[in-house]
């Protein structure tokens, strides 16, 4: 299986269930840009449903519509549509396809919060391009800028976004203030997943059929076909994986690179943020890269790891010498010429890092090392007896084998 799949019951309506709305008439014959409601009333349903944001950290949506609204001055509502991880194509796949369901959840994001600027921010030119045609027609009166930005792994988090839309690089600043404290301008700023904004516009539109709990999943892996999903929250990785031929497979990276390498019993895992995080992984952004049994998770983790290394910003001291260390050091067990104290460094980094960067790319190679330790010692420690064909040669920091095209 390739291309976009929905797995949501009949008669629940998700994102790609929608009827094509790329233009106008088509979107508001489908029930879009319907009036606003009582800011006070939508917040409520939002908070209700549970929904969660999809731009990786999984904070309650309501927590966060209610933290601008409540700061003092008037705020600026940002849809972040820059997909940093290379396996991820929802956001893109989403403004491309579906840019009136993005603005109209913009629209409402921003009458909770009172806010009196909307900004959409991608780094795709075929999002921007069909950003624009909907505005064109867009029927709101908010004003709505569009910022675009060069892609790269740290340009969608919030506090880089703020920057680039105030005119600066799109690096990460140290916190606090957060966005919603000091953001676009010195405004309360929600930055907010396009994703997440799409389902704040079905909750509103299709209030009866609407689960905020449903996810978009991009699957991907070697030796199989690659796919956008929709899956009701509570699917098992194994359904994800049999649909596009990944049954087989020894491991999951999960959440992109965030949520680091999985093993034994990722089958029985659940698409669930909570019940990720209790079995020591991590949703993100919905990315699940799977791992052909001919695959060596080694070979992998020590890509993810020199992946994220060249996607440092280069600001903070500890994410460019932590990143190159554990590149390094993944490096040389894949090449076997790792001692017994490599692994202790490991192990003792990727306890010791989280945390202490500007942003989440320093954790997500810390996560990648520390899983690989967790859940395959004997994979690592065979490497120090043995070559591995598989990781033969340097590992490549451009992300290739994670990059999947948007369907």
């Amino acid at each position: 299986m390739t291309g976009v799949l929905s797995l949501l019951p009949e008669g629940q309506h998700g994102l790609l269930t929608t009827p094509a709305t790329a233009d106008l008439a088509a979107y508001r014959a489908a029930g879009g840009y319907a009036p606003l409601p009582e800011p006070a009333e939508l917040l409520d349903r939002v908070a209700a449903a549970g929904l969660r944001g999809r731009g990786g950290a999984g904070f309650p949506a309501a927590v966060k519509l209610r933290s601008v609204r409540d700061t003092p001055g008037r705020p600026v509502a940002v849809a972040n549509g820059e997909e940093g991880e290379p396996g991820s194509v929802k956001d893109r796949w989403l403004l491309r396809h579906r840019p009136h369901l993005v603005l109209d959840g913009l629209r409402l994001a921003s009458a909770v919060t009172g806010a009196a600027r909307g900004v959409v921010y991608l780094s795709d030119p075929r999002a921007e391009r069909a950003v624009r045609r909907a505005l064109g027609e867009w029927p709101g009166e908010l004003p709505v800028d569009v910022v675009r930005t060069e892609p790269a792994y740290v340009a969608g988090e919030e506090s880089a976004v703020v920057r680039r839309i105030d005119g600066g690089p799109a690096l990460p600043t140290a916190k606090p203030p957060r966005p919603y404290e000091s953001g676009v301008g010195g405004a309360p700023t929600l930055v907010a997943n396009v994703e997440t904004l799409a389902r704040i516009a079905l909750l509103h539109t299709r209030p009866d059929g609407t689960a905020a709990d449903a996810h978009l999943v991009t699957v991907s892996g070697t030796g199989g076909a690659a796919a956008l999903v929709e899956a009701p929250a509570g699917t098992h990785l194994k359904v994800l994986a049999d649909l596009c031929g990944h049954g087989t497979s020894e491991a999951v990276l999960l959440g992109g690179m965030f949520g680091g390498l999985y093993g034994a019993g990722w089958r029985d895992l659940p698409l669930d943020q909570d019940s990720l995080a209790a079995a020591g992984g991590a949703l993100g952004c919905g990315a699940l890269h799977f791992l052909h049994p001919e695959a060596c998770p080694v070979a992998v983790a020590g890509e993810a790891a020199a992946y994220l290394a060249a996607q440092s910003a280069r600001q903070c001291g500890v994410c460019v010498s932590g990143t190159g260390a554990l590149a390094d050091a993944l490096a040389a067990v894949a090449r076997g010429e790792a001692g017994a104290e490599t692994s202790e460094k490991l192990l003792r980094w990727s306890r010791g890092l989280p945390g202490r960067g500007a942003c989440g790319l320093l954790d997500a190679a810390a996560g990648v090392a520390g899983s690989l330790l967790a859940h395959f010692p004997d994979r690592v420690e065979d490497h120090r007896a043995s070559g591995c064909p598989a990781c033969a040669g340097a590992a490549p920091g451009d992300g290739r084998r994670f990059t999947v095209p948007v369907p």
